[in-house]
């Protein structure tokens, strides 16, 4: 296998202050298919969001005070230093994080708008649903038989 593998491209970036005027990375998953690129853009921010050590640091990230972490105040993850600076990396490779060297620590940011990319990626289209009850869980929903 060689070393010499392309980078993932990270995702793309939206505005954070004018939501309705950017796209996100991908439709809503209510909306339509998703084309093979759209399908490996999400695959890849879930896939290293898919790791729970990888959750509670993005999450430790994203809710930190001022929207930025030090990586000297998140490593306590319960994982070695290296992992801990492994996992980030993988973050960062997805598009999910960013980050800054000031003198000997790497601080870490979670970009507005990749969370409002995500949040409307999962979404958009279901609250309509839910409103008007046509979504519903689906141990409740009838079979394909049951609705003939």
């Amino acid at each position: 296998m060689s070393n010499t593998q392309a980078l993932p491209r990270p995702l793309p970036l939206l505005e954070a202050d004018v939501p309705e005027a950017v796209a996100p990375c991908c439709p809503p998953l209510t909306e339509r298919p998703f084309t093979a690129e759209e399908a490996e853009t999400a695959a890849r921010m879930f896939k290293a969001l898919g790791d729970p050590v990888r959750l509670r640091l993005f999450s430790a990230v994203a809710s930190h005070e001022g929207g930025e972490a030090c990586v000297c105040d998140i490593s306590d993850v319960g994982v070695s230093q290296p992992t801990v600076s492994h996992h980030l990396k993988k973050l960062k490779e997805a598009g999910l994080l960013t980050s800054e060297r000031r003198g000997t620590w790497v601080y870490y940011r979670v970009e507005p708008s990749v969370l409002a990319a995500m949040g409307k990626l999962l979404t958009s289209g279901m609250s309509a649903g839910v409103e008007t009850g046509e979504l519903s869980s689906p141990a409740v929903r009838p079979s394909a038989a049951e609705r003939r």
